[in-house]
């Protein structure tokens, strides 16, 4: 620690006001953030191995040199087992998406886009990241190889399959094992392997920009290997809708830097990837789990026994005796499934999407009504209960539009919802796993988009939006407040909005000049 203080001084000029050890995870490695008395903030690392410690150095300054979101390194002790890295923040994307995890893969609107941002980024740092990159600095080392697999495989066999006492032959296993690992190694790739893509590995700054960490022990390899990684993690329970989005995302995006295979083809080879990481990070939790008893690692294993159950129900892999053995161990009365429980919080959290847009124009040409030109415009939105009437216009312009709530799916009808609104994350996740409300809601953006374009180009000053449901306290709640941000986030005028059986009023101000 002396050693590193000391290093953050010489770069720096200054010792720093403040030291904070920052927890690891998985890694020996130590961080600590310095902080100066200006409040600017540098993590400082320590490694127990400088081969990997220079990996990711000399990874980090390529790809630095190439424009792609990882931290730059700072300094370096003559040693390389202590250097100093930009500060990306506290928040990882693991952190952000943490609500749809905690309801058992129920994921919002804005958590899939950070992973949709996310995964779309992934093929920059594979393909562009690749070019010009020395292969041989990577550690441990420079290729994925079928030496490589077996080691994963054979980690697998003595660190999870031996100590839950499943009985098998093992030279048909390793037959199997050796067509397994030729497969895995048949197509010859000039693209980087990460090897550690996890959403814990991914930093999300200030504007919420994905930043990609931990990548030292990335090397030459097939991408299929880290899609598998981020898009199987087994406590991230992505729902397998949600995983097929980001696999097309994916594959959307790696055609914009590389020549990709027939999707065909392309999706046959991630299967083989997601059972070979399956089994791989199965190994790395018995080891971690079963020897190490970390507590971590032993509550991942039912979620990735649960990846494993659903990648035999496949039925295409072409390795007889190995699928046996895998179907026996999910067999296991340790590893019987157990029915997930909804996570239902009453606490009042509440998020929405953040799709960002530019500001429009507020004025326009004259035009003939005597309402014209007198602007700014302000956006009233109304939620409502149908027993207890349509708002009034206390503007004297007639009301605006009334979108009917009552046809979209209700949780007021679930017990866990009965005491929650539209503005509680349990009722937001519940409306838009449904779809429902989403489907509703894009014919109302629509609309609503012409109409307030409209306004701001004759300069009127007000327009008026009541959404009411049975009650005025889920779907019609749920609506107003996500038109109102809409409109907020996307023309930057004033909204104001009312949850009249709520007896909460907000006001989102103006952001034009």
């Amino acid at each position: 620690m002396k050693d590193l203080i000391q290093l953050y001084t010489h770069w720096s000029g200054h010792s720093p006001v403040q030291t904070q050890q920052i927890p690891g995870a998985g890694s020996n490695r130590k961080y600590y953030r310095f902080t100066d008395s200006e409040g600017m903030s540098v993590i400082g690392v320590i490694g127990t191995s400088r081969d990997e410690n220079h990996a990711f150095i000399a990874l980090a300054r390529h790809f630095n040199l190439r424009q792609l979101p990882v931290p730059q390194v700072l300094a370096v002790s003559d040693d390389e087992l202590r250097y100093l890295q930009t500060d990306l923040g506290t928040v990882s994307l693991f952190d952000a998406i943490k609500g749809g995890r905690e309801a058992g893969g129920r994921y919002n609107q804005h958590e899939k886009d950070l992973l949709r941002r996310t995964i779309r980024l992934l093929p920059e740092i594979q393909i562009r990241g690749a070019r010009g990159l020395d292969f041989s600095q990577c550690y441990p080392q420079p290729e994925f190889d079928e030496e490589s697999v077996h080691f994963d495989l054979n980690y697998f066999k003595y660190c999870f399959l031996k100590p839950v006492d499943l009985d098998f032959h093992e030279l048909k296993l390793e037959a199997n094992f050796r067509l397994f690992a030729k497969d895995l190694t048949a197509e010859q790739t000039d693209s980087f392997l990460y090897r550690d893509f996890q959403a814990r590995n991914v930093m999300l700054d200030a504007d919420e920009r994905p930043y990609f960490i931990d990548f030292q022990g990335g090397r030459r390899g097939p991408f299929y290997y880290d899609l598998a990684s981020f898009l199987w993690q087994a406590s991230a329970r992505y729902p397998n809708k949600l995983r097929r989005e980001l696999v097309y995302e994916y594959y959307d995006a790696l055609k914009n830097v590389a020549e990709v295979p027939p999707r065909r083809h392309f999706v046959d080879r991630l299967s083989l990837f997601v059972l070979f990481r399956t089994l791989q990070v199965l190994g790395a939790y018995g080891f971690r789990g079963y020897f190490e008893r970390k507590k971590h690692f032993l509550e991942s294993i039912p979620p990735a026994m649960q990846n494993l159950r659903e990648l035999l129900t496949l039925d295409c892999f072409p390795y007889p005796y190995l699928m046996d053995v895998l179907r026996r161990l999910t067999e296991l009365p340790q590893f019987a499934p157990v029915e997930p429980q909804p996570a239902v919080r009453a606490d009042g959290f509440r998020t929405t999407d953040s799709n960002v847009y530019q500001a429009h124009p507020t004025d326009g040409p004259a035009t003939f009504s005597k309402y014209d030109g007198r602007g700014p415009l302000v956006v009233r939105v109304f939620s409502f209960s149908y027993r207890k009437g349509i708002p009034e216009d206390a503007s004297g312009n007639g009301g605006g539009y009334v979108f009917d709530c009552r046809s979209t799916h209700n949780p007021g009808r679930y017990e866990p919802y009965k005491k929650l609104t539209g503005l509680d994350e349990p009722v937001i996740r519940f409306l838009e796993d449904d779809g429902e409300i989403l489907t509703f809601l894009d014919s109302v953006y629509r609309l609503a988009d012409a109409h307030v374009e409209r306004y701001l180009q004759r300069g009127f000053t007000d327009l008026m939006f009541s959404f009411g449901c049975t009650g005025g306290q889920h779907r019609s709640v749920y609506s107003a407040q996500h038109l109102a941000e809409h409109i907020h986030q996307k023309y930057g005028i004033e909204v104001r909005i009312c949850h009249r059986e709520q007896g909460i009023n907000q006001v989102l101000s103006s952001v034009l000049s």
